[in-house]
């Protein structure tokens, strides 16, 4: 199948609009791998502390023979579910490394932070700004000039595109992504978001609520709906840093241990010292970006990533915007359903086709770019496949021809409907994101007098107290990444969701983030620009009439005099308390939601 026109304009567009800055990011990292494995340059005092901890045969090899040698960076700690079976890796990684001919060592970590910890809480007003530490803390790790290549151990929501951004800092050392799994399917989520509801509205008790949460979060492994941590995971697989099929494989099995150990086997094969060499600043280019947005888009996966692709994409120097989103949203399917947007969780649809049926049928539909590099080799073919265990030996079998279950993933020629259900909002108010893929038709028009609340605490306590159970468009400001950190404002959705339940036309406008977990009532998110820059949001008044246009592509204030007013002032402070008098400086020079929130220069 030829490649579709649209797919093809919206990647010369990108490449032309990124033409200078492309070409300083490549001229950059190959200036660094002209100067070949670092450490042959190092002083002999150097060398010697980069060593000194080593076994006698790993000091051996790193300091008198061209042995590639492997950074292990990790996210590992054992609050978190998804990070948990990370402990084991390192042993297992460097096991495999040493086969392939390599030596492995363990770089450092990088903070790993759980939003489902933190939501509704003051830490997650410094969960966004951790994906940029996550990319420092990573550079540092790899800043010892020791290294021919590096394995990243990351899973959950900021964790895997810090850690990305922070490879492509070093651009030219191969690099592969190792994922952890999902944990075993618990409570279905259609239960637990019908307890939460319960909840918010007094009719469950603390005790209902937490044995329900509990059974749905139960063990080791990502959380199972289809939020921004299992989008991260689909991602890595369609850009080709995983290993084909490796994204939704379990932990604790021997098909997982199978897949990690091959990645550490395989990066030593990429590196310029073993002859196949594949550097990630080189593999990520326009076209694994494109391919990345078509994938969210069919997938129906986390807004967050309209976010991180930005902010990736300029670590890469490629000037990805919103309205490349959009303009590939008009023709990309939506080809799965997994909840929030269905009812399945990403354990079935890997049981039903997973990841090789989803990428051939884009593939076969002319939706991906066929011949990008990927860690498996030349070319996205081979991530049709799926990974096959024969005793002890890792192949690749054929890749499914059907869906096991077309209410969960279908067809690119039957899908779920014809487009990917992300799509951008302009109007008086600014630019912002909303995803309708789980909104109802008849919903995404809503037009409803604003409430007006500067934090969500203060949404919530007006829902409790009745205030709100009519028509309304709650505006929740000064949510930005110059405010506070641009937080979830996911405990908003039972509210919510009760509120249109009772039948009224209910919409959320905010210059914050509602993450993989948006659901079924529209919500214009990431609103830029915000109301800490003066954004329009701060002028909105309790009354004003809001009008939400997800089929036109609108968001407006109905008021005439809307410029003439004095902007707002924000009523909560989010500088002190909870570590974030730490993040003052990320406050002051965090870039706008339409850049990728970024300290980076965004």
């Amino acid at each position: 199948m030829s490649l579709h026109p649209r797919i093809a304009d919206v990647t010369e567009g990108l490449a032309a609009r990124s033409a200078a800055s492309r070409a300083a990011y490549l001229e950059r990292i190959r200036a660094a791998a002209e100067e070949g494995p670092a450490r042959a340059a190092l002083g002999c005092a150097n060398l010697a502390h980069g060593i000194a901890a080593c076994p006698v045969g790993d000091k051996l090899a790193l300091s008198s023979t061209p042995k590639p040698n492997i950074a292990i960076v990790s996210a590992y700690n054992d609050m978190l579910s998804a990070h948990q079976p990370l402990h084991d890796y390192p042993a297992v990684l460097k096991r495999a490394v040493a086969e392939a001919g390599g030596v492995a060592q363990f770089a450092g970590g990088v903070p790993a932070m759980c939003d489902g910890i933190t939501q509704g809480r003051a830490g997650m007003e410094l969960s966004l700004y951790s994906r940029d530490v996550i990319a420092m803390a990573t550079a540092i790790a790899l800043s010892h000039d020791m290294f021919d290549g590096a394995l990243m151990l990351g899973v959950c929501d900021k964790i895997v595109p810090g850690l990305l951004i922070g490879a492509l800092s070093f651009g030219h050392l191969p690099v592969a992504f190792v994922p952890a799994g999902p944990m075993p399917s618990g409570l279905p989520n259609k239960e637990k978001a019908r307890v939460r509801q319960r909840f918010a509205e007094g009719k469950a008790d603390r005790t209902e609520l937490l044995q329900a949460e509990s059974a749905a979060y139960h063990s080791p492994g990502t959380c199972t709906f289809y939020g921004t941590a299992n989008s991260n995971q689909m991602l890595m697989e369609v850009m080709g840093l995983h290993l084909p099929g490796a994204s939704f494989e379990q932990p604790g099995t021997p098909m997982r241990e199978a897949l990690t150990a091959e990645a550490g086997r395989r990066v030593v094969g990429l590196t310029a010292l073993a002859g196949d060499y594949t550097p990630i600043g080189e593999m990520i280019d326009e076209r694994a970006v494109v391919n990345a947005v078509v994938a969210l888009l069919a997938t129906g996966g986390s807004t967050n990533h309209t976010l991180h692709l930005v902010a990736i994409a300029q670590a890469a120097g490629i000037e990805l915007t919103w309205d490349d989103f959009a303009a590939l949203s008009e023709v990309v399917p939506l080809l799965t359903r997994m909840y929030p947007n269905g009812s399945a969780d990403v354990n079935r649809f890997h049981e039903v086709g997973g990841m090789a049926y989803l990428i051939g049928q884009l593939l076969d539909a002319g939706l991906l770019h066929a011949g990008v590099g990927t860690v498996a080799g030349p070319g996205l073919d081979r991530y049709r496949q799926r990974p096959v265990l024969q005793g002890t030996e890792l192949t690749w079998g054929e890749e499914p021809k059907e869906s096991g279950d077309d209410t969960v993933l279908r067809p690119a020629g039957d899908p779920f409907s014809a487009d990917g259900g992300l799509r951008m909002l302009t109007g008086n108010l600014g630019r912002s994101v909303i995803k309708v893929s789980a909104v109802a038709p008849e919903r995404r028009v809503i037009e409803a007098p604003a409430r007006v609340f500067d934090s969500q605490a203060a949404l919530q306590e007006a829902f409790a107290a009745g205030e709100l159970d009519r028509d309304v468009v709650a505006v929740v400001r000064f949510q930005g990444p110059g405010a506070n950190g641009m937080p979830e404002l996911h405990k908003l959705t039972p509210a919510l969701g009760v509120l249109q339940d009772r039948g009224h036309k209910v919409a959320l406008v905010t210059d914050g983030r509602m993450s993989g977990a948006s659901g079924k009532v529209p919500a214009a998110i990431h609103v830029s620009p915000e109301a800490a820059a003066g954004g329009p949001l701060a002028r909105v008044r309790d009354g004003d009439t809001v009008r939400l246009d997800a089929e036109s592509g609108t968001l407006e204030v109905l008021a005439a005099d809307l410029e003439d007013r004095a902007p707002a002032e924000p009523t909560a402070d989010s500088s002190t308390g909870t570590g974030r008098e730490l993040f003052a400086a990320f406050r002051a020079s965090v870039g706008p939601a339409e850049r990728g929130a970024s300290v980076f220069g965004g």
